[in-house]
């Protein structure tokens, strides 16, 4: 927002931006126009900036911001590793454990825990230092991997699993809150690229690093190593981080105690029920309705307190009903997770299109994620770097960025062959993930603008757990589809072979060959004819799913449409701020 520095009655756009760029603040306050982190150099705080609710500026140096994002880089990557790397060690953790059939919860049991945390984040966010609560999280972190490392048993193994979940939640989360707060509008679409890098850098390069260190190291060093790192971090952000918050006005001027005792907790305990049971059905092999009615009760029980919470004197809710109610920041939430959903069906069934129709090994299908991670990350580093480079509207980038992702996945329905040629497949895949990347870029930017500076922390966490959602609709709905298409086209397939007669013999190898890529090429366990079969049961089953892939998409394009270009303030003058950004900077250059 500009404000009146000529003491006239009219605000003054110019002013604002010397501001922004002229000096770091550390103010508890919501007005984004007051970086921590920018191109210029830190100077001290004027007079103009003075308020009797503001402490001093407190400048910050390149040796603190430096320590702030490489301790920043190390969190995510450790957050994002947990979600990948988990894929190289599980068959030795089961072994060690004797979890052969709950192996499929060392993954859920982390991703539910990390969706489950990040609207309570957000929230808490508001009421504590941003530093305090990376310490936090990535105590829970450090503490979970040790537990973890430790397990003698299914049960100690996921107990760990789910403290590792709460830290990594918040860790995710947090990182987009520091974005957020220590930025200015110029250079947040650029730093939101580089969180995303860091992330897909975690995820790529998570299995070949746990595989790497596996034979060496064993699977519980692997973990353990993790906390050092992970509190020596959280150090690194603490003590970098300047002393403010940008608190709740129900938290302002209250002791640490205080506002603990002003948490709405009943608000949390439901939220985050809700939130762990809805993703605990989808997880199931067979979804349960028990789970699902119980986790819409509680949601219904937190709605409820929420709107019970919302004239109280002390305590703030979790989500402002407000919040919930707004069209904009609904449906953004919603279009995330149709889009983060398809995209997670090219992050689970690319590796198995390597396997089961090109025949490649284990390390092979893992490493055809590079190139869709490497585009994911420069995607969204391009985007900020070229294009976000202001707060506002980003509707119609949002809508093309979609449609170019949609396009993308119907390449993936066209190329999941035997017979394209692998660099043609690599650049689909490649193509896919550059979209996603800028596309993600697009849709936070143009959610900040459809949402009060006030409660960008809210919506920040609650994006997070709808992008969060996203991974467990992905394989839920994503998984049938793809298992009813390839068990149809199995049995199509071996009737035709075997003159329209099935067998007991054949139903089993149909449920080995759906449950088992690798087996398809597997020595002397299918003859020519059957391996055919497989082959084109799997490009069949693919090409089924892509497609749905995309048809959701569509979906997702109305719904973005739907969220609008307003915000609910009038944006300020564009032109006007931009040239005098313009005229800073060459001021800046002289």
């Amino acid at each position: 927002m500009a404000v009146d520095a000529d003491g006239d009655g009219n605000a003054s756009p110019r002013r604002d931006i010397d501001n922004d760029l002229n000096s770091f603040s550390t103010a508890p306050t919501v007005a984004e126009n007051t970086p921590l982190l920018s191109s210029g150099t830190a100077s001290s705080q004027t007079t103009r900036d003075a308020s009797p609710s503001r402490p001093e500026d407190e400048p910050l140096s390149w040796g603190r911001i430096t320590c702030i994002i490489l301790s920043m880089w190390a969190l995510i990557f450790l957050q994002a590793s947990n979600m990948s790397g988990i894929s190289t060690t599980q068959s030795e953790i089961a072994a060690d454990l004797d979890s052969y059939e709950n192996a499929m919860w060392f993954t859920s049991s982390y991703l539910i825990t990390a969706s489950s945390v990040s609207p309570l984040v957000g929230r808490l966010a508001m009421v504590f230092s941003p530093g305090a609560m990376i310490m936090l999280s990535s105590f829970f972190f450090s503490v979970g991997a040790i537990i973890t490392s430790q397990a003698q048993g299914f049960a100690s193994f996921i107990f760990g699993r789910v403290i590792v979940g709460v830290g990594g939640g918040g860790i995710m989360t947090l990182s987009l809150i520091l974005v957020i707060q220590l930025t200015s509008k110029r250079r947040r679409g650029l730093m939101i690229g580089l969180t995303n890098a860091g992330f897909t850098i975690g995820l790529s390069t998570g299995a070949i690093i746990y595989a790497a260190l596996l034979p060496v190291l064993g699977w519980r060093a692997v973990f353990f190593v993790q906390s050092p790192i992970g509190v020596l971090a959280g150090l690194g952000v603490y003590l970098s981080m300047p002393s403010f918050a940008a608190m709740s006005p129900t938290s302002k001027g209250l002791t640490p105690f205080q506002k603990l005792a002003n948490i709405d907790y009943a608000g949390a305990i439901t939220l985050t029920t809700s939130i762990f049971l809805f993703l605990y059905s989808l997880s199931l092999p067979t979804i349960p309705p028990l789970p699902l009615i119980i986790s819409l009760a509680i949601f219904a029980l937190f709605l409820l307190i929420e709107s019970r919470l919302s004239t109280h004197p002390t305590i703030d809710p979790i989500i402002p009903l407000d919040v919930l109610r707004a069209r904009g920041i609904l449906l953004s939430c919603l279009s995330q997770l149709g889009f983060m959903a398809a995209r997670w069906t090219v992050l689970f069934y690319a590796p198995v299109f390597v396997l089961a129709v090109r025949g490649l090994s284990a390390p092979v299908a893992g490493a055809v994620l590079i190139p869709t991670n490497i585009g994911f990350g420069g995607g969204g580093l391009l985007i900020g770097w070229l294009h976000i480079r202001r707060a506002g509207s980003f509707w119609g980038a949002c809508i093309v960025s979609l449609v170019f992702f949609t396009l993308a996945l119907a390449g993936m329905s066209v190329v999941s062959t035997a017979a394209t040629g692998a660099w043609v497949y690599i650049a689909v895949i490649f193509a896919n993930g550059l979209c996603t990347g800028g596309a993600l870029n697009y849709t936070l930017a143009h959610l900040l603008h459809m949402s009060r500076p006030e409660v960008h922390f809210i919506v920040t966490g609650l994006l997070s757990t709808f992008r969060g959602f996203a991974g467990s609709f992905g394989t839920a709905i994503g998984g049938g589809i793809f298992g009813r298409t390839l068990r149809g086209a199995l049995q199509e397939g071996f009737e035709r072979l075997d003159g329209g007669s099935g067998s007991e013999a054949r139903e089993k190898l149909i449920s080995i060959l759906t449950g088992s890529p690798a087996a398809v090429h597997q020595e002397g366990f299918l003859t020519l004819a059957e391996r055919e079969i497989a082959i084109a049961g799997y490009e069949v089953a693919l090409k089924g799913l892509y497609q749905a892939a995309a048809a959701l998409c569509l979906v997702v394009l109305v719904v973005q449409a739907g969220t609008g270009w307003t915000g609910p303030v009038e944006d300020e003058d564009e032109d006007e701020i931009e040239a005098a950004i313009a005229e800073h900077d060459g001021r800046m250059e002289a």
